[in-house]
């Protein structure tokens, strides 16, 4: 598969959260078949959803890959579990959160991934993070 650009979205509210994004960068250039090409500055942000919980620290990645959406989702699952990661309430806390934004030149239409991905509009602070790394990428 010919290489494309996937950016994704890191979000932690539970524990340390900046060693769960340092970690997570981490984990992500190690991604086969990938590489890191990019990081947006990290932003703290209010939860979404109706759950009672502290604010996020979020962040995004542009990742040059290989990987298929359906691959990386896959990889990105994996880290998330590494960190701790539960999905016990919808929208509610958790230790790392990891979403494929969006790809360069790719999409995906399943029922457990959607690329690009549906809220990538509606989230101010994606859109801000998007906006960091294209000019950083000359797009």
């Amino acid at each position: 598969m010919p290489r494309d650009i996937a950016y994704v979205a890191l979000g932690s509210n539970l524990g340390d959260r900046d060693a769960h994004l340092e970690r997570a960068r981490k984990a992500l250039a190690a991604i086969p078949q990938s590489r890191v090409i990019a990081e947006s500055s990290i932003e703290e942000t209010a939860p979404l959803g109706p759950v009672d919980q502290d604010k996020y620290l979020n962040q995004m990645v542009a990742l040059e890959t290989e990987l298929s959406p359906r691959e990386l989702l896959s990889q990105l699952q994996r880290i998330e579990q590494a960190a701790g990661r539960t999905r016990e309430v919808r929208w509610g806390p958790r230790t790392l959160d990891l979403d494929i934004v969006r790809y360069e030149t790719q999409t995906a239409s399943d029922r457990d991934l959607v690329v690009p991905h549906p809220a990538a509009g509606a989230r101010g602070f994606w859109r801000r993070e998007m906006a960091q790394l294209r000019a950083m990428l000359g797009r």
